[in-house]
């Protein structure tokens, strides 16, 4: 009970590491002499290990050594050389805050409770000779009346012979009880009597119950027949609405690969039309022999502005294509391998030196040496590349003060993994559909939208996971993926 009180008051002080506070209450202890020792422990938040916060020894009472390697032993009581031990936990909202050992003497317990058996005995002695006494007053005064009533109650429970009746007695409680006896005997007759009569009833009204129950069950079995055939109907119905479905959601995609393509394609051919014009200019002037020099030069400027326009919105149009099949196409094929996870995110990291170096974020790996996971390679590595390039492209708007945290731990059945950037974070707008094709917040700036999309099919489809925004993180932008554990290995 003290070691309970001791840890719900240390709550607040570990948490707020208020060593100070914790010493005063604990020296209030001064006063029960059952306390000799008491220590607190904190977490340590890097090695998530008790760490020694603060203790308390009584008067003439030296210290004892830390408890730290004992927390486990000492969850259950230990009593050693007159005294007993016991370690509780400090809890919070459910999490381990700290523990509080604490050490007390038992000495003042064993004369207390050698007093208190002493009294006992002295006690019990005293009410056996009291209850001896008083019994044989009460077998004089009321046993026979008792008896007398026993074996009545005992004909009427052997004979069911109600129609018996208690004698009164001189004594009034027993003379209340025979009359009270007596009442209960005429209602319980009376109550037979009417029970006769109810179960005549009862039987004639089971029949009737009985005809009604075979007309709504054959009811219900016709209910549940156009029930099933109702369903069946709705079973069709949804399978054609699903068809529906999907063919409006290719249509959909199909309309946004089409819109997204026709802008560069749109431009290219803009491009090569001015180049065309300019060439019949430049053909029907060199055929004239007017051709000049200057208007020489300036073809060439124009045609190198128009022939980089045209090469630029053309590879434009073939990164959407790519994105688009890299979206489209299954990736069931791959066979899975044996990735450490680690190692894996180490060479993109390599791969990516270049376009990392641009927005130069510092880059925090949280994970094991040694995990490993059976998965696909190929996909893994699609994913921590278009989540790097997000971060890089959508969330660091400056070079200075970026970091990207990805971490792994395994929860439940999956391994789950965090990415984690401190970046500008994703607009309130865009939260719930960032996971659809051809969402971006950089449109006309080089963004396609099929990055997040296809970060999404890689993880649900290829790998058979699942990822999820943080919508309530406030200090960037935090992905949480779960890939199934049954294939990891560490």
């Amino acid at each position: 009970m003290i070691a309970d009180i001791i840890a719900f008051n240390a709550q607040i002080t570990l948490i707020f590491e208020d060593r100070k506070t914790e010493e005063k209450r604990l020296k209030s202890f001064s006063k029960v002499e059952l306390v000799k020792n008491i220590h607190i422990y904190d977490i340590d938040d890097v090695t998530k290990k008790p760490v020694f916060f603060t203790s308390y020894n009584a008067s003439k009472t030296p210290p004892v050594p830390l408890k730290v390697g004992s927390i486990e032993e000492l969850k259950q009581p230990r009593i050693t050389d007159n005294y007993i031990e016991l370690i509780k936990p400090v809890e919070y909202e459910g999490k381990i805050e700290g523990y509080v050992y604490i050490r007390g003497s038992l000495e003042r317990l064993n004369k207390y409770i050698n007093n208190k058996i002493l009294v006992d005995i002295l006690l019990t002695l005293f009410v056996l000779l009291l209850v001896l006494l008083v019994a044989r007053n009460i077998q004089r005064r009321i046993a026979t009346p008792i008896e007398d009533l026993s074996l009545l109650l005992q004909d009427v429970s052997k004979n069911h012979n109600y129609n018996t009746r208690a004698a009164s007695s001189h004594i009034e409680e027993l003379n209340t009880l025979s009359n009270n006896l007596n009442i209960m005997l005429s209602r319980t007759q009376n109550q037979i009597e009417r029970h006769e009569a109810d179960k005549q009833e009862i039987n004639q009204l089971n029949q009737s119950l009985e005809e009604k129950v075979n007309q709504r069950t054959i009811a219900l079995r016709e209910a549940n027949q156009e029930l099933l055939n109702t369903l069946e109907r709705m079973h069709q119905y949804q399978n054609q609405i699903v068809e529906s479905e999907k063919m409006a959601s290719l249509g959909q995609m199909v309309a946004g690969v089409a819109h997204e393509v026709n802008t560069p394609i749109g431009l290219g051919v803009t491009g090569s039309t001015l180049l065309r014009d300019k060439l019949a200019d430049i053909q029907a002037a060199f055929e004239q022999k007017t051709l000049t020099s200057k208007q020489l030069e300036r073809f060439i400027n124009d045609g190198v502005e128009n022939l980089d326009l045209i090469y630029r919105n053309l590879n434009r149009a073939a990164d959407l294509i790519s994105n688009f099949k890299r979206v489209a196409v299954s990736q069931d094929t791959e066979i899975s391998a044996e990735v450490n996870v680690k190692s894996l995110l180490s060479n993109i990291l390599m791969a990516m030196n270049a376009e990392i170096s641009i927005k130069s974020p510092d880059i925090e790996l949280s994970l094991p040496e040694n995990l490993t996971i059976s998965s696909k390679t190929g996909p893994l590595q699609q994913i921590f590349e278009q989540l790097i390039s997000n971060s890089l492209i959508h969330g660091f708007e400056s070079e200075n003060d970026n970091q990207i945290k990805i971490g792994a731990e395994s929860s439940g059945n999956n391994l789950e993994i965090t990415y984690i950037d401190n970046g500008c974070g994703v607009p309130t707008s865009i939260k719930k559909r960032i996971f659809d094709p051809f969402v971006t917040t950089k449109r006309g700036e080089g963004g396609s939208g099929l990055g997040m999309h296809l970060v999404y099919n890689l993880v649900t489809q290829a790998l058979d996971g699942s990822i999820t925004l943080d919508e309530d993180y406030s200090d960037g932008t935090r992905f949480i993926i779960s890939l199934p554990l049954g294939e990891l290995t560490s």
